[in-house]
């Protein structure tokens, strides 16, 4: 089969951590360029190591899109759009581009999400929204097995999924202004997506189940306290005293069986104060006579490293995804490309193309992800249930915008 050429727009930490990594795993794409305005060299050379393409570094989207079958936008979510326009522009003028690969969250709002669709839509390409967790294949391999069981019993009714570290690394996440929000809008589209998958019964598509309501709460219960204030804004240049985003949500999504008309329902936390290990995820699905259970600290390997041994770290990170300590008993996950699902949800990027098949998550769904996050930001500021089968409320939601987004958060959450 064709191999496939991709250009990344972006060199952050998910493109350089996971997406490279990912790639160099499989067979059947390589990366070939990159765009960003800062880490393009850092890429390059991390390309060439890992032995996953000649990656040329370009100057602008346009050159980056003549070269290019597919193109991958890592870049950050304010600039997403003017980024899907270039490459729309570059496609009617020529470029063979394939398809368009955009990291979660496809929106900050859900006109910013329908935009991007639309803009895919007219430039007649296919999309693939990056969700790695759906593709983890202890989620899969699990579902899949316990397939039997939910058509003897009926499907899963109760999905809980958590995930939690102690706060990301670049300073445009923690502004609620340039990412959307705070934890909610960071990873709350993860468990919110993971939940959903969880109760949809095996092998119906992954927006069969219908979202009936979201009941939601957003606190800020670490970094708006005095001392991490001062130590956020120092290391960031972000001031939580003016303008916080929370960072611990939780709460819950109801959906409807469209053939039985049975309700089940997805719980989500999240939260960038877990000051443990490093990056937890924990999912549990509950069904009839059976259970999943899926803890990713839960490692086939452990270290110990001994105070006088750890000056010898130099990066925690190497052990686990934001691991906040270098010294006593830690996890370490061997292969956490794989094991969050980067590596598969790139494997059905180059299957989808080199066979001609729908992908398993695209831009609309992405777009319906979207929908659900602004619905718990929406739903912890009125503080009620919000009803997604209401007319009003879903022409609401059209055009709302967080108050944490536009910088009022102190109001909300102080």
């Amino acid at each position: 089969m064709q191999t496939l050429n991709m250009g990344f727009i972006g060199a952050g930490f998910v493109a350089k951590t996971f997406h490279v990594n990912a790639l160099a795993q499989m067979r059947g794409i390589e990366l070939t360029g990159v765009y960003s305005k800062k880490g393009s060299e850092e890429l390059a050379a991390l390309a060439g190591k890992n032995q996953v393409g000649e990656c040329k570094i370009f100057q602008s989207i346009a050159e980056l899109c003549k070269h290019c079958d597919v193109i991958s936008i890592f870049a950050p979510n304010p600039v997403r759009i003017d980024i899907m326009e270039e490459i729309a522009d570059a496609i009617k003028e020529g470029a063979s581009v394939k398809g368009v690969v955009c990291e979660k969250p496809l929106g900050r709002t859900i006109s910013e999400a329908r935009r991007l669709v639309e803009l895919a839509e007219e430039a007649g390409v296919q999309t693939f929204y990056f969700e790695n967790q759906i593709y983890m294949k202890a989620i899969n391999n699990a579902l899949q097995q316990l397939s039997p069981q939910m058509q003897a019993m009926g499907p899963i009714s109760l999905a809980r999924s958590a995930e939690e570290h102690a706060g990301p690394h670049e300073p445009w996440f923690w502004d609620p202004t340039q990412q959307g929000g705070g934890v909610l809008s960071d990873m709350g589209c993860h468990s919110i997506a993971v939940g959903w998958y969880l109760l949809t019964p095996w092998g119906k598509p992954v927006d069969y189940l219908k979202p009936v309501s979201v009941n939601a709460s957003t606190m800020l219960l670490k970094w708006g306290r005095s001392k991490y204030r001062k130590e956020l804004l120092q290391r960031t240049g972000v001031d939580y005293a003016k303008t916080p985003a929370e960072d611990f949500c939780n709460g819950s999504v109801t959906f409807k069986h469209p053939d039985s008309g049975e309700l089940v329902n997805a719980q989500f936390t999240n939260s960038w104060m877990y000051d443990k290990l490093g990056l937890r995820l924990l999912m549990d699905g509950i069904g009839p006579g059976y259970t999943l259970e899926i803890n990713t600290l839960k490692s086939p390997l452990e270290v110990f490293i001994g105070d006088a041994a750890a000056e010898a770290i130099v990066d925690a990170e190497t052990a686990l995804e934001k691991a906040t300590a270098s010294r006593g008993l830690l996890a370490v996950q061997p292969n956490e490309t794989d094991l969050y699902g980067y590596l598969d949800e790139m494997i059905n990027v180059r299957d989808a193309l080199q066979q001609d098949k729908k992908p398993l998550l695209d831009w609309t769904y992405g777009l319906e992800i979207t929908k659900l996050v602004q619905a718990a930001y929406l739903s912890a500021e009125k503080g009620r249930v919000v009803d997604l089968t209401d007319e009003k409320t879903l022409k609401e939601l059209e055009s709302y915008r967080s108050l944490i987004s536009q910088g009022k958060g102190a109001d909300l959450l102080y």
